[in-house]
């Protein structure tokens, strides 16, 4: 090989190793820092692109989980509501069926029919409050619906909503003891008994069988309520399960392994220090001309 001055092949050589070392470490410190092994577009487009989906299935899975809760919390609060009205609608059924004892005096049948009458109101109040964010699902007519929202095509359900239907309780309540403010059925309850269906012992027995009916209805009501809320509820595990697979996917495809990361650290800070002393050294070179010329 020619000794040159014009030309230092060594040296550039030696700068080029340089270079790569420095660019390798650039990489892993970036991997270090980010914990991502594809960061960018530039590292792995393929996996890049399949990454991006997955974080927007988990941001529509996210969107869906929301409502689920959302729809969740109107059911149970509902169930709350249907609940407490089953046991004062057992109530007014021992008040009811006390009251149509015949042999009954007036005293007590005035003291029943007050008690009926606090109870209906107590129902009346449950069926109001029985509200969350707005939605009633035991007051208003069947129309009216708690719903999760669009399904993400992820989930593999039957239809694209889970619906829980309103259950009407309200009006199912005027039909069995009559609306606010109507309580005449109550009323006579509490009148003397004069052998006749509408007075006294006749109105309990009329209003125990409205009553009877308006339980079958409750009872029914508490079944698609039951059956509703464990459906969200199932749908929320399964949401909870597929974001985890998800979240898990993403990571087999883009995180770093910083243990392996660490490693090549150590390995490339030696190589470049290695890289510079033999840069210093090439770059030396050319002193040894001047050794020919004395």
């Amino acid at each position: 090989m020619a000794f040159s001055v014009n030309t230092n092949s060594g040296a550039m050589a030696a700068l080029q190793s340089l270079n790569s070392t420095n660019r390798s470490m650039e990489t892993t410190q970036s991997r270090i820092t980010t914990g991502l092994n594809v960061a960018s577009t530039k590292d792995d487009s393929a996996k890049y692109t399949v990454a991006q989906t997955l974080r927007g299935d988990l941001g529509k899975l996210g969107a869906v989980t929301t409502s689920l809760n959302n729809a969740k919390s109107v059911t149970d609060v509902a169930v709350a509501g249907a609940e407490q009205i089953s046991d004062l609608v057992n109530q007014m059924k021992s008040k009811a069926l006390e009251a149509s004892d015949a042999g009954l005096d007036n005293e007590s049948r005035k003291a029943i029919s007050n008690d009926l009458l606090t109870l209906k109101k107590q129902i009346n109040t449950v069926l109001e409050g029985s509200s969350f964010n707005g939605t009633n699902l035991l007051k208003g007519t069947a129309a009216t619906v708690a719903t999760d929202g669009k399904v993400s095509a992820l989930q593999s359900i039957n239809g694209d909503t889970l619906t829980v239907a309103n259950q009407a309780l309200s009006e199912a309540a005027d039909t069995a003891f009559g609306a606010s403010g109507t309580d005449t059925d109550i009323t006579n309850v509490g009148l003397d008994d004069d052998g006749t269906a509408g007075t006294g012992s006749g109105a309990a027995d009329a209003l125990l069988t409205k009553l009877d009916s308006f339980f079958d209805t409750v009872k029914t009501s508490l079944s698609d309520l039951g059956a509703g809320s464990r459906q969200i509820e199932g749908q929320l595990s399964f949401n909870s399960n597929l974001n985890d697979v998800i979240s898990t996917g993403i990571g087999s495809l883009v995180d770093a392994d910083l243990a392996k990361e660490s490693a090549n650290l150590q390995a490339l800070q030696v190589q470049q220090q290695l890289g510079v002393q033999a840069l210093s050294i090439a770059n030396q070179a050319p002193q040894t001309l001047l050794s020919l010329f004395r």
